[in-house]
């Protein structure tokens, strides 16, 4: 079973792609950044951005029926990787018992403004 979770973003249909898949008892969710749809804003802040990026991601793991606790693997893009630290505070709340695989890849993102993007997958039924 295939079933496509949408965030309420315009980028999805004009780019064409879902926040999150879920395919059987995996949720695939697409790179998430720190955009926050309630306002149409973005901070200037990394670890802020980091903290909206993943309230966007629980969200679409909700609606997938899964949780951060089925995250089997992560990856973080940063345009500049010297970032990465400031979002371990936001990402050891998140990820500091569940622990799953991870990588950080620096990489030029959709916009300048953007200052990480995240992408999770998870297993439903391994918490």
């Amino acid at each position: 079973m295939r079933r496509l979770i949408s965030s309420g973003s315009t980028f999805e249909s004009q780019i064409g792609y879902s926040r999150a898949v879920v395919s059987g008892d995996w949720v695939f969710v697409s790179g998430t950044t720190g955009y926050d749809y309630s306002t149409m804003t973005i901070s200037d802040d990394v670890e802020e951005q980091t903290r909206q990026a993943l309230r966007n991601i629980g969200a679409a793991l909700a609606e997938a029926g899964a949780s951060f606790a089925d995250v089997v693997r992560v990856h973080y893009l940063l345009p500049n990787i010297d970032d990465f630290e400031a979002t371990w505070p936001a990402l050891q709340e998140v990820f500091g018992e569940i622990r799953p695989a991870a990588t950080a890849f620096e990489a030029k993102l959709s916009s300048a403004a953007m200052k990480i993007e995240i992408e999770v997958t998870a297993h439903l039924g391994q918490a």
